[in-house]
């Protein structure tokens, strides 16, 4: 067996079938079996490691987190956020382009998906702000890269799935660490907001009375308590990842339907029938990106990359910036959950190397694949914004480069200042 001829079999196929546009999962499993057919392995290893990627206990807290999120975001939760975004925002130039970064950053903290975000607060906020005068691709550009927040602020289930990528880390600790770098890029994101308003003129906000601004923040502080429960519960040990993804969901559960109840109880088939095909997916993505990644290791390609990145240089900060460079170019053409399954391995020992936390890693991994989730050709979130907006992908990159620089700013800051995304976790669950 030639071990060269057998890598190139692997990304040969893989990113052949990707330029055809085949599902990453079949580009996954494809190049897997090929490969395995080479070097004359059992194909059935394949699949008995596509098997074990899928049965650790920790991910049964990603379709929880995922239900929760379905129930909060269709029993009115994100018009409620809307509107206490609005009380502490909506009054400044641009207000309404802010009122979308901030509730964002709120829907982030309970649904944990981009795209869910981008489905609701988009659907409200777009149409509300061209109404109001602001460009429509403003508002479209505002709501994609304020919804890749979801990937940072925890519960992403994103994290979970790093987690346990990564051998293991605390998934507590990757919670507690995305909450500073999340808040980072929602007050970085602001700043671009509010230049570019003032450049084009936009509208003011309306200002709210005391017991008006009472009233919907008492409405709205249910949802918002969500993350509370979630953040407390794993922070100080009470119960782990998977347990208060469980709460979460019954508690999200019981404000939609028995609070709020805005939506029958018989709209909960529907919401766990978008769940199941969302977890088919996304299961479906890992288990295939686990066979391949066994592929990697058998061949020692992690070895052979953390090798190849020390011998360019010994320079933690040009072997940082390369690291980003390669994450953002692979965040332009696969979707998240596998770069995370694939990518982990493979770069993980290189940081270790520079005597970087591994928690750290995962957050500068998310924000990395948080831009590439906005950028073309194959940005998922970019391509929800465009259809919820009603705009060609050509119309809204023309206006996104001002955002794409907030955001590799944030990048840069949690790249080389550990403080930003290690004092809290290390301050509350304390040091390995």
């Amino acid at each position: 067996m030639n071990t060269t001829i057998a890598i190139i079999i692997l990304f040969g196929i893989f990113l052949g079938l990707i330029l055809l546009r085949v599902p990453i999962t079949y580009c996954l499993i494809a190049s897997s079996i090929c490969t395995t057919l080479y070097i004359g392995a059992p194909v059935l290893t394949i699949f008995q490691r596509m098997a074990q990627g899928v049965q650790s206990f920790s991910f049964l807290a990603i379709p929880f987190f995922i239900l929760a999120g379905e129930i909060m975001g269709a029993g009115g939760i994100a018009n409620r956020l809307v509107a206490v975004a609005d009380i502490m925002v909506g009054r400044f130039r641009g207000g309404l382009a802010q009122v979308n970064v901030v509730s964002s950053t709120f829907l982030g903290g309970i649904s944990g998906s981009p795209s869910a975000d981008v489905s609701s607060i988009g659907a409200l906020m777009i149409p509300m702000m061209e109404k109001q005068g602001y460009d429509r691709d403003f508002a479209v550009n505002v709501t994609v890269t304020s919804a890749t927040q979801s990937m940072i602020i925890p519960p992403s289930h994103n994290m979970v799935i790093y987690a346990l990528a990564a051998g293991g880390v605390s998934t507590g600790k990757m919670f507690l660490a995305g909450v500073v770098p999340g808040l980072l890029l929602m007050v970085a994101l602001m700043i671009i907001t509010y230049i570019i308003t003032i450049k084009r003129g936009y509208p003011k906000g309306r200002k709210y009375g005391l017991r008006e601004s009472v009233k919907i923040i008492r409405d709205g502080i249910l949802g918002i308590f969500t993350i509370i429960i979630i953040m407390l519960g794993v922070s100080t040990g009470l119960f782990t990842a998977t347990e208060s993804a469980a709460i979460a969901c019954l508690y999200a559960f019981i404000v939609t339907f028995f609070v709020y109840r805005e939506i029958p109880l018989s709209e909960m088939w529907r919401i766990l029938g978008r769940t199941i095909r969302t977890l088919a997916m996304i299961l479906a993505i890992i288990a295939a990106a686990n066979g391949f990644c066994w592929l990697m290791s058998y061949l020692r390609i992690p070895a052979m990359v953390t090798e190849a990145l020390l011998t360019v240089s010994s320079n933690p900060i040009v072997l940082l910036i390369l690291i980003n460079l390669l994450l953002l170019f692979l965040g332009c053409i696969m979707d998240v959950a596998p770069l995370i399954v694939i990518t982990t391995p493979i770069l993980l020992p290189v940081v270790l190397e520079l005597r970087m936390d591994p928690i750290q890693f995962g957050i500068i991994m998310l924000v990395n694949l948080a831009i590439g989730a906005c950028t073309p050709p194959v940005g998922s979130v970019l391509f929800a914004g465009c259809a919820v907006g009603k705009i060609k992908i050509e119309q809204a990159i023309r206006g996104i480069l001002p955002f794409y620089a907030a955001m590799i700013l944030v990048l840069l800051l949690v790249t080389y200042i550990p403080a930003i995304s290690m004092t809290l976790p290390n301050l509350v669950m304390g040091t390995a």
